[in-house]
């Protein structure tokens, strides 16, 4: 039995109120009243069955001690009869004016910093400061109000092992590394690959008592003769935010952005590839670029009939994006509660940023996909002690290192975790099995690497020569002392969600915050709360989810050769996963604060009705980021291929062929590969140089070339081999995008 709290105990929670639990002094009245009990941790509460023991006799005696604080600092309210329970306008309202003057200061610190002649971050900093001095003092006054850490758990795990199936996988898993050989997917080392990842789950997968497999669950549901649906207002909200989210993710999808650039290019040739039978492991084309995109967008071109256009680029990439979503809510769930999800989820889903990177079409939106489940099961696992969540985490990790290179420093980020779980009292008793399971995790993602890692063992230079070229002086020297490099890029990353996102119109729109104004406010507002809360609780998941966003960006940071490509939106990618986790942490303790001080009847709608219209701002300013400054920046930037391969189709519709229309190059002008997937020509190049076009004379028929209006040259040289052909103008529909088309009339 644990000793009653004493004055000097008293006295401790009141000077230093972060580090020992808080005491209160009971009232006169309650001073007869038993002391509170406190069940063992993963045990149901058995109010019901207080008095009455087995066979009739009374319980023995149940150990009992102060109830423990709360992350707010403030004791678990006890039960109390209803007829005692006093109604909840009964409570004088409070107005929680610290973190509403704290939410307004963040705001007009941010609007502060958007983009207009001579911003200055100076007056934003005060402004900000004095936001997190007053979250601070609210916190600490228990004003602020935040959402319960997660309750670990402890699910029974004797280490078992299959071993036979574990030997027959591992045997397959080294026959499938040898065949992975030559570069190539065969049936062959993809049926033995297959087969050991299937015996190796069978061998380490963990059977848990009590809870049936999900086919015995999903027979069970099929065998119901009725089911029976229950919608909350909760559920209600979720639906409308998965609604607006689809809008924002799929409006104009084939308009913004409106144009491919020689990136898709790339790309296109590599789906053209597979969809030939180069089933490759490692696509050597543009410095090298691993496979899944390419095959996703295969499956995808063959689905939906969309072919090999940029459409079928961006449903893969979009489609990416709403599967991280989807791990982002369950995330949400995870490091807290349901309400913490629904905030994560609807401003992760119109923010400009990851709409952006899915759009784009390119590999980016892969960081984001397998970074997102990994973290969950692996958050997850660390929470449960659960080895099958261990698994799953390294599975996706084992699959994201075959999506986009920026994954490359998943495993760091998993090290780091886990070390962080090893460091904290949260890991007492259970530190040894995590080391085993952080093993095992290791293993699954090695497994499922195998086929890349063949190729790496085999091309070690092609296989690093993207990722040495930016941290190391492979293609340039560095431009300064490294360690100067690193730390200027790590502060220019840390505060691109505020000041600066990076100068790349691809995926960007370029030199503002990399979020709206008022997510960046929110993120600010809970990444505070969250570093006040582990400096008081010491819990260590708080410090990971800050330490998180800086290591998820390290692709970008450590771009020490090229500086100037840092902060880039692509290569930080993943980051947008912990963002808005803190984000939607930031708006639940500002609702959570406002219905605790006003009470539930006033406090609840003022809350979500806040809430609701911070996310209205928040919306509006996203699409006018997507829909119109984005659409016009990027179409300022990028060549209008689509236009040129309309022309050439129809030309080869009407008059001439696809093979009687050619585009003169010129520098820094259009990728003329992109023209001939426009055209209906796939894999086609349609470049001819001038000194080139004396062979086009053996086409017959009409012809037509396509060249940039300041090429003098390729227009001499067209009037010399054909004298009889005729110039006009095509008034394309973005300013100083015109091209000029050249006519030869059949002889």
């Amino acid at each position: 039995m644990m000793d009653e709290p004493s004055v000097f105990d008293y006295v401790k929670s009141r000077l230093m109120p972060w580090k020992y639990p808080r005491v209160e002094i009971p009232p006169p009245e309650a001073e007869a009243e038993p002391p509170v009990r406190v069940e063992p941790a993963g045990r149901a509460p058995e109010a019901a069955l207080e008095g009455v023991g087995a066979a009739g006799q009374p319980p023995e005696p149940a150990p009992y001690s102060w109830a423990p604080a709360t992350e707010t600092g403030e004791a678990p309210p006890q039960a109390l009869p209803v007829a005692d329970q006093a109604p909840a306008e009964a409570v004088p309202a409070v107005w929680p004016w610290r973190a509403l003057l704290a939410l307004a200061l963040a705001l007009v610190a941010q609007f502060a910093l958007e983009p207009h002649p001579g911003r200055s971050w100076m007056l934003s900093a005060v402004l900000y400061g004095l936001a997190a001095g007053l979250l601070v003092w609210a916190q600490l006054g228990g004003e602020w109000k935040t959402a319960p850490l997660p309750r670990d758990e402890r699910l029974p795990d004797l280490l078992q092992v299959r071993s036979t199936p574990l030997m027959l996988g591992l045997i397959l898993a080294l026959a499938a590394f040898a065949a992975f050989g030559g570069n190539l997917f065969t049936p062959l080392n993809l049926t033995l690959w297959g087969l050991a990842i299937a015996l190796c789950l069978r061998a380490l997968w963990l059977d848990h008592p009590g809870q049936p497999a999900w086919d015995l669950r999903l027979e069970r549901l099929l065998r119901r003769s009725a089911w029976t649906f229950h919608i909350s207002r909760r559920r209600l909200a979720l639906l409308a935010v998965v609604a607006l989210i689809i809008f924002f993710r799929t409006y104009q999808l084939e308009g913004v952005p409106p144009e491919m650039n020689s990136d898709h290019a790339e790309k296109l040739l590599d789906v053209l590839d597979v969809l030939n039978g180069q089933t490759r492991i490692f696509f050597p084309r543009n410095t090298g670029r691993e496979f899944f995109q390419f095959y996703l967008t295969a499956a995808v071109a063959q689905l939906f009939g969309t072919g090999l256009s940029f459409l079928s680029l961006k449903i893969g990439t979009v489609l990416a994006g709403f599967m991280a979503l989807f791990y982002i809510y369950k995330l949400g769930k995870e490091i807290a509660n349901a309400e913490v999800a629904l905030w994560a989820l609807a401003f992760a889903g119109i923010a400009f940023w990851p709409n952006i990177i899915s759009r784009i079409a390119l590999r980016f939106a892969l960081y984001p996909l397998f970074a997102a489940p990994m973290l969950y099961y692996l958050l997850r696992g660390l929470r449960r002690s659960d080895r099958n969540d261990f698994i799953l985490a390294g599975i996706a990790l084992g699959l994201g290192l075959h999506g986009y290179s920026s994954a490359r420093i998943l495993p760091f980020v998993v090290v780091v975790a886990v070390a962080l779980y090893l460091l904290h009292r949260q890991s007492q008793g259970v530190r040894r099995e995590t080391v085993l399971r952080l093993g095992l995790l290791a293993f699954f993602a090695l497994l499922l690497f195998l086929p890349l890692l063949r190729f790496a063992v085999e091309n070690p230079e092609a296989f690093a020569y993207r990722a040495f070229t930016r941290l190391s002086d492979w293609e340039r020297p560095l431009p300064g002392p490294a360690w100067q490099i690193f730390l200027q890029n790590l502060w220019n990353a840390w505060v691109m969600f505020f000041w600066d996102d990076g100068e790349v119109w691809l995926h960007s729109v370029p030199h503002r915050p990399a979020l709206s104004a008022v997510a960046a406010a929110l993120y600010f507002i809970g990444s505070v709360t969250l570093l006040v809360r582990y400096i008081r609780r010491r819990h260590w998941l708080d410090l990971f989810l800050l330490l998180s966003v800086p290591l998820l960006m390290l692709p970008s940071i450590l771009s020490l050769a090229f500086p100037g490509e840092n902060p880039s939106l692509n290569r930080t990618s993943a980051a947008v996963i912990p963002v808005f986790l803190i984000t939607g942490l930031g708006v639940h303790a500002l609702t959570k604060t406002i219905r605790r001080g006003l009470g539930e009847r006033s406090g609840r709608p003022l809350a979500w009705g806040l809430a609701g219209l911070l996310l209205v701002f928040s919306a509006a300013q996203d699409y006018d980021l997507v829909f119109n400054q984005y659409r016009t920046e990027y179409a300022r930037n990028a060549w209008n291929s689509s236009e040129m391969g309309q022309v050439i189709h129809d030309f080869a519709a009407t008059a001439g062929t696809l093979d009687s229309a050619w585009v003169i190059p010129f520098p820094h002008w259009v990728a003329t590969r992109l023209v001939g997937f426009i055209a209906g020509y796939p894999g086609h190049d349609y470049a001819v140089f001038p000194d080139q076009l004396e062979f086009t004379t053996e086409v017959s028929g009409p012809k037509l070339f396509l060249l940039k209006p300041e090429d003098e040259e390729g227009l001499l040289a067209l009037r010399r081999v054909y004298p009889n052909g005729w110039v006009k103008v095509y008034d394309a529909q973005v300013e100083n995008k015109d091209f000029l088309m050249y006519f030869v009339p059949p002889r």
